[in-house]
């Protein structure tokens, strides 16, 4: 970066404009710093969002996935886990002290943090009080590339174990596409009806894919 004009390199570009100023690889080659050899470092961060899907999918990438990329060693992958788990940690105190419906981008960018990227299925349950906060976010099952098998039984032993008032269920597809299939509202109609027997309610299902995640109840699924 240092062939590069002073008010271009991301750092001092950072410095004078702010961070929103600058492009998904700068601020990815500002936290990696160094580049590898025929490649420089804005190079290597571009090669890395092309080949993850962006900042989200670099982020819920698996750790050996990261492990094959040249250039990528312990220090710097370790720098991403870092950031990550700031990022995940932030958005559960912002759901943990207000409901979580006073922030609904919070709850999908949340939910792009924990699934996007994955490479199976997982299907989740973020569990609220009665004010609808952030109890808990518990991935309860996990499958195939093509499905996960859901047991409505431990769901609800979860939602009592943790005195829940309501719960938002959220799944990915590792496909990247967000579009609920029919089997997914079937699903949620299912797990709809076997938590109200005991009190809970489903305020909605999120499908997360990469870059997008989709809402039940603002589909009108619910």
């Amino acid at each position: 970066m240092k062939d590069l004009p002073a008010d271009l390199r991301p750092r001092e570009k950072l410095l004078a404009r702010g961070p929103q100023a600058l492009a998904d690889a700068e601020l990815l080659a500002l936290l990696l710093r160094t580049g590898v050899q025929g490649r420089g470092v804005l190079q290597l961060a571009q090669h890395l969002l092309d080949e993850f899907g962006g900042l989200t999918g670099l982020l819920a990438a698996e750790p050996a996935a990261l492990e094959r990329v040249k250039g990528l060693g312990p220090a710097k992958r370790a720098e991403l886990a870092a950031v990550l788990e700031i990022a995940r940690r932030t958005l559960t105190a912002r759901l943990s002290e207000a409901p979580v419906f006073d922030a609904p981008q919070t709850v999908k960018d949340y939910l792009q943090l924990q699934l996007a990227g994955k490479p199976h299925e997982v299907f989740a349950v973020l569990f609220l009080d009665t004010q609808h906060r952030l109890l808990a976010f518990e991935e309860l099952f996990r499958g195939t590339l093509g499905q996960a098998s859901v047991y409505p039984r431990e769901v609800v032993k979860r939602a009592l174990a943790l005195n829940a008032a309501a719960a938002i269920l959220a799944h990915n597809h590792p496909s990247g596409v967000a579009e609920p299939s029919r089997a997914d509202e079937a699903l949620t109609q299912t797990l709809k009806a076997a938590l109200a027997l005991i009190d809970v309610k489903v305020l909605d299902h999120f499908v997360v894919g990469r870059g997008q995640v989709v809402s039940f109840a603002e589909r009108g699924l619910l």
